[in-house]
């Protein structure tokens, strides 16, 4: 005989009720902390570490068992001569910082009035962008060093009334004049990769042709590019050096000088120290660039 608790032939089962679970007072406890593993954070410092001891320690080694090795390093790292000519180079070096600086900021604006000319539209522009176009041809086609030559020393030859005279000026000119044609290009690049959606927004707003690119197109174009031109300041940096050839007493030619009166080369090492730590910390600054460049590109991706 069935209880009374059986279902009875036939009928669906009972359901269990439904028992409903209080939500928690307060937020989730946050996740479990792990344990700083400090064998996975040293084991791999500590193989690159190690490896770079061991490659740096045999060219060490290497260079230091040579058999002329003494009469290098008393030719090219004597202590003394670079203590005494120390003084000379450095002054020499504030001309290099000093050319570079006035050099960037001509390049940058004479650049950009480039770059502008030739991504002009219309028919009525195209001499003015033949211009541009023929000048980046012969400018980037040239060696700086030749350029740096034949202004250093071709235009004060001539005498032109009104005209410098200096060395030291038509070799910044021609630095300006070379890089700008890289410089120029780069800008162009960067005014080629805006959308033309944001060209037609801006005109359909009632900006005008020059407000379009000034307000626009520029800003957008500067900041992509940005990265690029980093480098070109690290690489200026450098080659304002090429100026030593046409007299300029720049920290190369101050070291050559100290060269030629003592025939030890240890006044170079100085020079080259000085470029280094000019040039090292802007290349980190360009890779800093790049890298939050990158961060800020994949964060308009996502």
């Amino acid at each position: 005989m069935p209880s009374p608790a059986d279902p009875a032939p036939g009928a669906r089962p009972r359901r269990a009720p439904h028992t409903v679970r209080r939500a928690p007072d307060g937020p989730p406890p946050p996740p479990r902390r792990q344990g700083f593993d400090w064998r996975a954070a040293a084991v791999p410092g500590a193989l690159s570490l190690g490896s770079t001891v061991v490659v740096f320690g045999v060219l060490a080694w290497l260079v230091a068992s040579a058999e002329q090795w003494p009469r290098i390093r008393l030719q090219f790292f004597n202590w003394d001569h670079m203590v005494a000519s120390a003084p000379r180079v450095a002054w020499g070096f504030l001309t290099n910082m000093q050319v570079w600086l006035i050099a960037l900021a001509c390049i940058a604006l004479w650049a950009l009035v480039l770059a502008v000319v030739r991504s002009l539209r219309g028919p009525v522009f195209a001499p003015l962008r033949i211009m541009v176009v023929v000048y980046i041809d012969i400018f980037r086609g040239l060696p700086a060093l030749l350029l740096v030559i034949l202004f250093g020393f071709g235009i004060p030859a001539l005498q032109i009334p009104g005209l410098p005279s200096s060395g030291l000026f038509w070799g910044g000119v021609a630095m300006v004049l070379s890089y700008s044609a890289y410089v120029c290009e780069i800008y162009r690049s960067g005014i080629d990769a805006v959308h033309e959606g944001q060209r037609a927004a801006a005109r359909a707003l009632g900006l005008s042709e020059w407000q379009t690119l000034i307000h626009c197109v520029l800003p957008q174009a500067l900041r992509n590019v940005l990265p690029a031109l980093m480098n070109i300041v690290v690489a200026l940096q450098k080659d304002v050096a090429l100026l030593s050839v046409i007299g300029v007493r720049d920290a190369v030619r101050e070291a050559q000088i100290y060269t030629a009166t003592t025939f030890n080369y240890s006044p170079l090492i100085v020079a080259a120290g000085l470029f280094l730590l000019a040039t090292i910390p802007m290349a980190r600054l360009a890779d800093w660039v790049n890298r939050r460049d990158r961060e800020r590109r994949l964060q308009i991706a996502g």
